[in-house]
Protein backbone atom coordinates (compact mmCIF):
# COMPACT_ATOMS: atom_id res chain seq x y z
CA UNK A 1 0.00 0.00 0.00
CA UNK A 2 2.88 2.35 0.83
CA UNK A 3 4.45 1.94 -2.61
CA UNK A 4 1.05 2.45 -4.26
CA UNK A 5 0.52 5.75 -2.40
CA UNK A 6 4.06 6.84 -3.23
CA UNK A 7 3.45 6.23 -6.94
CA UNK A 8 0.09 8.00 -6.81
CA UNK A 9 1.71 11.07 -5.21
CA UNK A 10 4.47 11.43 -7.80
CA UNK A 11 3.97 14.53 -9.95
CA UNK A 12 2.83 14.48 -13.55
CA UNK A 13 5.07 16.70 -15.69
CA UNK A 14 4.01 18.16 -19.03
CA UNK A 15 7.04 18.81 -21.27
CA UNK A 16 6.26 21.56 -23.79
CA UNK A 17 9.09 22.28 -26.25
CA UNK A 18 9.12 24.85 -29.02
CA UNK A 19 8.12 22.78 -32.08
CA UNK A 20 11.50 22.41 -33.81
CA UNK A 21 13.97 19.51 -33.76
CA UNK A 22 16.75 21.01 -31.62
CA UNK A 23 14.42 22.14 -28.83
CA UNK A 24 12.49 18.85 -28.84
CA UNK A 25 15.75 16.88 -28.62
CA UNK A 26 17.04 18.76 -25.58
CA UNK A 27 13.77 18.67 -23.67
CA UNK A 28 13.24 14.99 -24.51
CA UNK A 29 16.60 14.22 -22.87
CA UNK A 30 15.40 15.97 -19.72
CA UNK A 31 12.10 14.08 -19.95
CA UNK A 32 13.88 10.73 -20.17
CA UNK A 33 15.97 11.58 -17.10
CA UNK A 34 12.79 12.30 -15.14
CA UNK A 35 11.15 9.10 -16.40
CA UNK A 36 14.14 7.11 -15.11
CA UNK A 37 13.39 8.53 -11.65
CA UNK A 38 9.75 7.41 -11.74
CA UNK A 39 8.12 10.67 -12.83
CA UNK A 40 5.11 10.49 -15.17
CA UNK A 41 5.92 12.48 -18.31
CA UNK A 42 3.68 13.73 -21.11
CA UNK A 43 5.17 15.41 -24.16
CA UNK A 44 3.03 18.22 -25.56
CA UNK A 45 3.43 18.58 -29.33
CA UNK A 46 1.57 20.37 -32.09
CA UNK A 47 -0.60 18.25 -34.37
CA UNK A 48 1.83 18.61 -37.27
CA UNK A 49 4.86 17.74 -35.15
CA UNK A 50 3.09 14.68 -33.72
CA UNK A 51 2.54 13.39 -37.26
CA UNK A 52 6.15 14.06 -38.26
CA UNK A 53 8.05 11.91 -35.75
CA UNK A 54 10.29 9.08 -36.99
CA UNK A 55 9.54 6.74 -35.26
CA UNK A 56 6.56 7.22 -32.97
CA UNK A 57 8.02 9.13 -29.99
CA UNK A 58 6.20 7.00 -27.44
CA UNK A 59 6.86 3.57 -28.97
CA UNK A 60 10.09 2.84 -27.06
CA UNK A 61 9.78 5.06 -23.99
CA UNK A 62 7.41 5.62 -21.09
CA UNK A 63 6.51 9.10 -22.34
CA UNK A 64 2.89 9.85 -23.18
CA UNK A 65 1.93 12.22 -25.98
CA UNK A 66 -0.72 14.95 -26.06
CA UNK A 67 -1.35 17.24 -29.02
CA UNK A 68 -2.35 20.89 -29.29
CA UNK A 69 -3.27 23.07 -32.24
CA UNK A 70 -1.05 25.82 -33.62
CA UNK A 71 -3.19 26.87 -36.59
CA UNK A 72 -1.00 25.02 -39.10
CA UNK A 73 -1.87 21.35 -38.69
CA UNK A 74 -0.85 20.33 -42.22
CA UNK A 75 2.54 22.01 -42.57
CA UNK A 76 3.63 23.52 -39.28
CA UNK A 77 5.85 26.58 -39.55
CA UNK A 78 6.44 25.92 -43.25
CA UNK A 79 2.73 26.50 -43.86
CA UNK A 80 2.91 30.01 -42.38
CA UNK A 81 3.80 33.07 -44.44
CA UNK A 82 6.81 33.74 -42.22
CA UNK A 83 8.40 32.67 -38.95
CA UNK A 84 6.96 35.79 -37.32
CA UNK A 85 3.43 34.85 -38.43
CA UNK A 86 3.90 31.31 -37.15
CA UNK A 87 5.08 32.45 -33.72
CA UNK A 88 2.12 34.84 -33.45
CA UNK A 89 -0.34 32.09 -34.35
CA UNK A 90 1.36 29.63 -32.01
CA UNK A 91 0.93 32.15 -29.21
CA UNK A 92 -2.75 32.80 -29.96
CA UNK A 93 -3.97 29.35 -31.02
CA UNK A 94 -1.44 27.36 -29.00
CA UNK A 95 -2.21 29.11 -25.72
CA UNK A 96 -5.94 28.45 -26.07
CA UNK A 97 -5.36 24.84 -27.08
CA UNK A 98 -2.89 24.33 -24.20
CA UNK A 99 -5.44 25.74 -21.77
CA UNK A 100 -7.99 23.23 -23.07
CA UNK A 101 -5.52 20.39 -22.52
CA UNK A 102 -4.63 21.44 -18.99
CA UNK A 103 -8.30 21.96 -18.10
CA UNK A 104 -9.02 18.43 -19.28
CA UNK A 105 -6.32 17.08 -16.97
CA UNK A 106 -7.33 19.26 -14.02
CA UNK A 107 -10.97 18.22 -14.37
CA UNK A 108 -9.92 14.59 -13.89
CA UNK A 109 -8.21 15.48 -10.61
CA UNK A 110 -4.72 15.71 -12.09
CA UNK A 111 -2.46 18.61 -11.04
CA UNK A 112 0.28 18.56 -13.68
CA UNK A 113 3.48 20.59 -13.58
CA UNK A 114 4.25 22.46 -16.79
CA UNK A 115 7.87 22.55 -17.98
CA UNK A 116 7.87 24.85 -20.98
CA UNK A 117 10.45 26.05 -23.48
CA UNK A 118 11.87 29.51 -22.81
CA UNK A 119 10.72 30.47 -26.31
CA UNK A 120 7.10 29.97 -25.19
CA UNK A 121 6.83 32.61 -22.47
CA UNK A 122 3.03 32.73 -22.82
CA UNK A 123 2.90 29.19 -21.42
CA UNK A 124 3.46 30.63 -17.95
CA UNK A 125 0.22 32.60 -18.21
CA UNK A 126 -1.60 29.40 -19.17
CA UNK A 127 -0.21 27.67 -16.08
CA UNK A 128 -1.26 30.60 -13.88
CA UNK A 129 -4.84 30.30 -15.18
CA UNK A 130 -5.13 26.93 -13.46
CA UNK A 131 -2.85 27.58 -10.50
CA UNK A 132 -0.41 24.83 -11.44
CA UNK A 133 3.35 24.89 -10.95
CA UNK A 134 5.55 25.71 -13.91
CA UNK A 135 9.24 25.78 -14.76
CA UNK A 136 10.95 27.33 -17.76
CA UNK A 137 13.53 25.23 -19.60
CA UNK A 138 16.14 27.29 -21.44
CA UNK A 139 17.42 25.35 -24.44
CA UNK A 140 20.12 27.90 -25.22
CA UNK A 141 23.45 27.97 -23.40
CA UNK A 142 23.83 29.71 -20.04
CA UNK A 143 26.19 32.20 -21.69
CA UNK A 144 23.46 33.38 -24.07
CA UNK A 145 20.84 33.53 -21.32
CA UNK A 146 23.29 35.51 -19.21
CA UNK A 147 23.53 38.04 -22.05
CA UNK A 148 19.72 38.32 -22.15
CA UNK A 149 19.60 38.94 -18.41
CA UNK A 150 22.32 41.59 -18.22
CA UNK A 151 21.74 43.55 -21.41
CA UNK A 152 21.04 47.23 -20.72
CA UNK A 153 19.77 50.10 -22.87
CA UNK A 154 21.73 53.34 -23.11
CA UNK A 155 19.71 56.44 -24.06
CA UNK A 156 20.85 60.09 -24.21
CA UNK A 157 20.47 62.02 -20.91
CA UNK A 158 18.91 59.03 -19.16
CA UNK A 159 20.42 56.59 -16.66
CA UNK A 160 21.29 53.12 -17.89
CA UNK A 161 18.04 51.17 -18.21
CA UNK A 162 17.30 47.48 -17.99
CA UNK A 163 14.93 46.04 -20.59
CA UNK A 164 12.30 45.50 -17.88
CA UNK A 165 12.39 49.24 -17.09
CA UNK A 166 11.38 50.32 -20.59
CA UNK A 167 7.75 51.20 -21.45
CA UNK A 168 5.76 48.02 -21.93
CA UNK A 169 4.79 48.76 -25.53
CA UNK A 170 8.51 48.88 -26.40
CA UNK A 171 9.89 45.99 -24.40
CA UNK A 172 6.82 43.75 -24.36
CA UNK A 173 7.51 43.17 -20.66
CA UNK A 174 4.84 41.34 -18.73
CA UNK A 175 5.01 41.12 -14.92
CA UNK A 176 5.46 37.52 -13.86
CA UNK A 177 5.01 37.52 -10.11
CA UNK A 178 4.22 33.83 -9.84
CA UNK A 179 7.06 31.68 -8.55
CA UNK A 180 8.60 29.42 -11.13
CA UNK A 181 11.79 27.44 -11.45
CA UNK A 182 14.44 27.72 -14.14
CA UNK A 183 16.10 24.73 -15.74
CA UNK A 184 19.36 25.08 -17.66
CA UNK A 185 20.65 22.21 -19.72
CA UNK A 186 24.18 23.41 -18.95
CA UNK A 187 26.88 22.84 -16.38
CA UNK A 188 29.24 24.69 -14.04
CA UNK A 189 29.35 28.37 -14.95
CA UNK A 190 28.38 29.14 -18.54
CA UNK A 191 29.74 26.17 -20.47
CA UNK A 192 26.96 24.73 -22.62
CA UNK A 193 26.55 20.98 -23.15
CA UNK A 194 23.69 21.24 -25.59
CA UNK A 195 25.77 19.79 -28.42
CA UNK A 196 26.20 16.27 -27.03
CA UNK A 197 23.73 13.42 -26.95
CA UNK A 198 23.29 12.41 -23.30
CA UNK A 199 22.70 8.83 -24.41
CA UNK A 200 26.26 8.43 -25.71
CA UNK A 201 27.82 9.78 -22.51
CA UNK A 202 25.53 8.46 -19.80
CA UNK A 203 24.13 5.04 -20.86
CA UNK A 204 22.22 4.68 -17.56
CA UNK A 205 18.81 4.38 -19.22
CA UNK A 206 18.19 0.91 -20.61
CA UNK A 207 15.95 2.01 -23.49
CA UNK A 208 17.94 5.14 -24.35
CA UNK A 209 19.56 3.93 -27.56
CA UNK A 210 18.81 6.91 -29.80
CA UNK A 211 17.24 10.35 -29.79
CA UNK A 212 13.83 8.74 -30.36
CA UNK A 213 12.08 11.92 -31.51
CA UNK A 214 13.29 12.79 -34.98
CA UNK A 215 11.27 15.07 -37.23
CA UNK A 216 13.26 13.79 -40.19
CA UNK A 217 13.87 10.20 -41.18
CA UNK A 218 17.51 9.62 -40.16
CA UNK A 219 19.63 7.79 -42.74
CA UNK A 220 21.98 6.47 -40.08
CA UNK A 221 23.47 3.56 -42.01
CA UNK A 222 24.10 5.61 -45.15
CA UNK A 223 25.72 8.44 -43.17
CA UNK A 224 27.87 6.07 -41.12
CA UNK A 225 28.99 4.26 -44.26
CA UNK A 226 29.90 7.57 -45.92
CA UNK A 227 31.86 8.73 -42.85
CA UNK A 228 33.71 5.43 -42.54
CA UNK A 229 34.96 5.93 -46.08
CA UNK A 230 36.71 9.19 -45.18
CA UNK A 231 40.09 9.73 -43.56
CA UNK A 232 40.16 10.46 -39.83
CA UNK A 233 39.88 14.18 -39.13
CA UNK A 234 38.91 15.04 -42.72
CA UNK A 235 35.20 15.81 -42.19
CA UNK A 236 33.69 18.91 -40.57
CA UNK A 237 29.99 18.87 -39.59
CA UNK A 238 27.79 21.64 -40.98
CA UNK A 239 24.76 22.71 -38.91
CA UNK A 240 22.23 25.39 -39.86
CA UNK A 241 20.02 25.10 -36.73
CA UNK A 242 16.28 24.52 -36.65
CA UNK A 243 15.02 27.91 -37.86
CA UNK A 244 17.51 28.66 -40.61
CA UNK A 245 15.93 29.55 -43.97
CA UNK A 246 18.79 30.43 -46.34
CA UNK A 247 17.92 32.17 -49.59
CA UNK A 248 18.84 30.53 -52.90
CA UNK A 249 21.80 32.87 -53.47
CA UNK A 250 23.09 32.14 -49.95
CA UNK A 251 22.95 28.40 -50.57
CA UNK A 252 24.78 28.92 -53.86
CA UNK A 253 27.55 30.87 -52.13
CA UNK A 254 27.86 28.21 -49.44
CA UNK A 255 28.01 25.45 -52.06
CA UNK A 256 30.77 27.28 -53.94
CA UNK A 257 32.72 27.83 -50.73
CA UNK A 258 32.42 24.17 -49.75
CA UNK A 259 33.45 23.04 -53.19
CA UNK A 260 36.49 25.31 -53.13
CA UNK A 261 37.65 24.23 -49.67
CA UNK A 262 39.85 21.28 -48.78
CA UNK A 263 37.26 20.01 -46.31
CA UNK A 264 34.48 17.56 -46.96
CA UNK A 265 32.03 19.94 -45.26
CA UNK A 266 32.02 23.31 -43.50
CA UNK A 267 30.69 23.96 -39.97
CA UNK A 268 28.50 26.90 -38.96
CA UNK A 269 26.58 27.87 -35.83
CA UNK A 270 24.92 30.75 -34.02
CA UNK A 271 27.21 33.73 -33.37
CA UNK A 272 27.56 33.48 -29.58
CA UNK A 273 28.01 29.72 -29.67
CA UNK A 274 30.68 30.17 -32.35
CA UNK A 275 32.52 32.54 -30.00
CA UNK A 276 32.48 29.90 -27.26
CA UNK A 277 33.57 27.15 -29.64
CA UNK A 278 36.61 29.07 -30.90
CA UNK A 279 37.77 31.26 -28.00
CA UNK A 280 36.54 29.48 -24.85
CA UNK A 281 36.41 25.75 -25.57
CA UNK A 282 39.24 25.86 -28.10
CA UNK A 283 37.66 23.39 -30.52
CA UNK A 284 36.94 25.66 -33.47
CA UNK A 285 38.36 25.20 -36.93
CA UNK A 286 40.89 27.99 -36.39
CA UNK A 287 42.88 25.76 -33.99
CA UNK A 288 45.32 23.05 -34.97
CA UNK A 289 43.90 19.54 -35.25
CA UNK A 290 45.71 17.97 -32.30
CA UNK A 291 44.70 20.78 -29.97
CA UNK A 292 41.09 20.53 -31.15
CA UNK A 293 40.99 16.81 -30.38
CA UNK A 294 42.60 17.27 -26.96
CA UNK A 295 40.11 19.96 -25.98
CA UNK A 296 37.18 17.93 -27.32
CA UNK A 297 38.19 14.86 -25.30
CA UNK A 298 38.70 17.05 -22.22
CA UNK A 299 35.20 18.52 -22.56
CA UNK A 300 33.66 15.12 -23.25
CA UNK A 301 35.18 13.67 -20.07
CA UNK A 302 34.00 16.70 -18.12
CA UNK A 303 30.43 16.22 -19.33
CA UNK A 304 30.57 12.49 -18.55
CA UNK A 305 31.26 13.32 -14.92
CA UNK A 306 28.37 15.76 -14.88
CA UNK A 307 25.67 13.50 -16.36
CA UNK A 308 26.55 10.27 -14.55
CA UNK A 309 24.66 9.18 -11.44
CA UNK A 310 25.61 11.54 -8.63
CA UNK A 311 26.91 14.15 -11.07
CA UNK A 312 25.86 17.79 -11.16
CA UNK A 313 23.06 17.33 -13.71
CA UNK A 314 21.77 14.25 -11.91
CA UNK A 315 21.73 16.13 -8.59
CA UNK A 316 19.98 19.08 -10.22
CA UNK A 317 17.27 16.75 -11.52
CA UNK A 318 16.84 15.27 -8.02
CA UNK A 319 16.58 18.78 -6.57
CA UNK A 320 13.95 19.70 -9.17
CA UNK A 321 11.91 16.60 -8.34
CA UNK A 322 12.22 17.36 -4.61
CA UNK A 323 10.77 20.83 -5.21
CA UNK A 324 7.86 19.30 -7.12
CA UNK A 325 7.13 16.93 -4.25
CA UNK A 326 7.29 19.77 -1.72
CA UNK A 327 4.56 21.62 -3.60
Amino acid sequence: MGEENKTRNLPHVLIFPFPVQGHITLMSHFAKCLVSKGIKITLVATVFISKSFFPNPCSTTSIDLETIFDGFDEGGSNQALSTKVYIQMLCFVGSNSSATLIKKLVDTGDRPVLVYDGFLRWALEVAKQFGILSAVFFTQSCAINNVYYHVNVSLPRLPLLQVSELPSFISGYEPQSTWFDIIYFSHFEFRSIQFWNVMYLDKRLDDDKHYGMNLFNPETDACRSWLNGKLNGSVVYASFESLASPEANQMQELALALKGSDWMLFWTDQITNAKLVVDVWGIGITKKGKEIKMNTIKLKNLVKKMVKEGGILDKNNDEFIAKLLEN
